[in-house]
């Protein structure tokens, strides 16, 4: 393949998997427990991309959320996270079709997710998309979770390639941040919906024009 691009690596949550409603509705499940709740909102604006860790962090230093029950409700959270994954993810076809054509091209393909390990790969599963990555890498797989570029930047050495020669695709501030942050093309979607072979191929066709 003579692409100047290589590789696409491709954030989970809210670009391959409509998960944003199953982590908000978990997470709220798990903290109703102790009697505390946050609003859709907030869970967009302030809490979107961000690992279960990170989130119950930030919410220690707002509520009266002890540290000791971080470990509970993580776990709670984990679990609800995946009795709605298994009743709801399922294969999208023109994701299927994407990955399957970028495959065919030669393309790197990943997957950089703020969810732990787990989450990432049923995700994948359920979505029959795991055939066409090359890896994929979760929260456990870093030190820092995103806006932290870490992850990006273990994608693309693992991939074997420069930042230049990839693309990722984000949709959350969080994941921008980090996707910025590592130095490779980064093409912003707003819904699943926009994930498709020809925006992707678009992009790179024209990001390799500007290079």
């Amino acid at each position: 393949m003579s692409s100047r691009i290589k590789a696409i690596i491709f954030d989970m949550d809210g670009v391959l998997i409509d998960a944003k409603d199953w982590h908000y509705e978990a997470l709220n499940k798990s903290l109703a427990i102790f009697g505390l709740t946050i609003s859709r909102h907030e869970h967009l604006v302030t809490f979107d991309g961000l690992s279960t860790g990170q989130k119950l962090n930030m919410l220690s230093k707002t509520y009266v959320l002890p540290d000791s029950l971080h470990g509970f409700i993580n776990k709670m959270k984990q679990q609800y996270t995946m009795d709605i994954t298994h009743q709801l993810c399922k294969p999208v076809f023109h994701h299927q079709y994407a990955l399957s054509k970028f495959k065919e091209e030669g393309y790197g393909l990943a997957v950089a997710s703020n969810s732990i390990r787990n989450t990432v790969k049923t995700m994948m599963e359920k979505s029959c998309l795991i055939e066409y990555l090359d890896f994929y890498l979760s929260n456990q797989d870093v030190k820092q979770g995103k806006p932290d570029p870490e992850i990006y930047n273990l994608a693309i050495s693992k991939l074997g390639l420069k930042p230049q020669e990839c693309v990722i695709i984000e949709d959350n501030e969080n994941g921008l941040r980090a996707a910025n942050a590592s130095g490779a093309h980064v093409l912003k979607v707003e819904t699943i919906h926009d994930v498709t072979y020809d925006n992707i191929k678009s992009f790179i066709m024209e990001a390799e024009c500007n290079a």
